[in-house]
């Protein structure tokens, strides 16, 4: 297969090695040359500034990881060429260029996996397992919690130019950190918010908001709560659920997801598997991204996944008082 990466920011890098990685070399690149990042690994790949001369080499599939403010149109010819595409989260910042895309995909048939990579995360996995047994009752009440500082993400760059600090390049902490948003929908089913809020609170030299809060309601039954935020430091990724039969808590931290069941009045403790590390999910992504395009699978990220849950991150950006 023939894949198209555009966009050479650190997730377009980490695709590209990911595919080598996992045996596939039929590779190029569209770019703008924005990125701060060293072309160093690009010797021998083709690599083109202008989309239709990249589209015209027929790739297979095609991984959108430019910045949010640029994923539609970049995605739209590719789907209308008939490309399979991962598209890194969120969709878009907008949700009318979203559902546009939507169309576009309807009528041609792509198949689209939105790159939400924690759906691949062993210990989210043991939660979704478990919740599907019953073994610790129904889910009730629920609380996610994401802060991390923006200024150590790409230490190699001015936090200040990418573009998760800027508006015009779709930035801020709701839409930048919507995970959270994706695997509790994955969980507890459709949600509808309640209440939500972003506010820009701290020193950062940001225009966009360095927090969100929200305060849903699932399908499923639960409640919950979600905080976002580009401060915390250290970062802290973490969920708590209490169930009508006990407790579920995981973190990010060790990857570990315990589980409190109240008849027995006991923890059980769940690792992750030896050797896993952050990367372990991209890889496991990409893994599953080219079964999607082979047709072996469908995404379990769907496009409607994604633009539901940029729906509710947009309930939070920045209102400007």
């Amino acid at each position: 297969m023939k894949f198209l990466i555009v966009g050479y920011g650190s997730i377009g890098r980490r695709h590209m090695r990911n595919l080598l990685a996992l045996g596939e070399k039929d590779i190029l690149l569209f770019r703008t040359r924005q990125s701060t990042l060293a072309e160093d690994e690009l010797q021998g790949f083709v690599v083109e500034t202008d989309l239709s001369k990249a589209l015209a080499h027929r790739p297979d599939a095609v991984i959108i990881g430019n910045p949010t403010a640029n994923h539609i149109e970049a995605a739209l010819p590719a789907a209308k060429q008939g490309c399979h595409i991962l598209i890194e989260k969120p969709v878009s910042h907008r949700l009318e260029d979203a559902l546009e895309f939507k169309q576009v995909v309807e009528q041609s048939g792509t198949r689209v996996l939105v790159g939400f990579q924690f759906r691949f995360h062993p210990g989210l996995l043991k939660i979704k397992e478990i919740l599907a047994s019953g073994e610790v009752g129904r889910p009730i009440d629920v609380r996610a919690h994401w802060g991390e500082y923006l200024p150590d993400w790409h230490p190699w760059e001015d936090y200040r130019k990418s573009y998760s600090a800027r508006a015009d390049l779709g930035g801020g902490a709701a839409l930048t950190l919507s995970h959270p948003l994706d695997f509790l929908r994955w969980l507890l089913g459709d949600a509808q918010v309640l209440w939500s809020s972003g506010k820009k609170v701290s020193d950062l030299e940001i225009e966009v908001e360095d927090l969100a809060e929200f305060q849903l309601k699932f399908s499923g039954g639960a409640y919950g709560s979600v905080h976002l935020d580009y401060f915390q430091q250290p970062a802290s990724l973490n969920l708590e659920m209490i169930c009508s039969g006990g407790s579920i808590r995981w973190d990010n931290a060790d990857g570990t997801t315990r589980v409190y069941s109240a008849q027995d009045k006991q923890w059980q403790v769940y690792p992750p598997p030896e050797g896993f590390e952050r990367n372990t999910l991209f890889m496991d992504e990409m893994r599953h991204f080219i079964q999607v395009v082979r047709g072996e699978v469908k995404p379990v990220c769907t496009l409607d996944d994604g633009i539901e849950s940029m729906r509710l991150a947009l309930t939070a950006t920045l209102v400007k008082e």
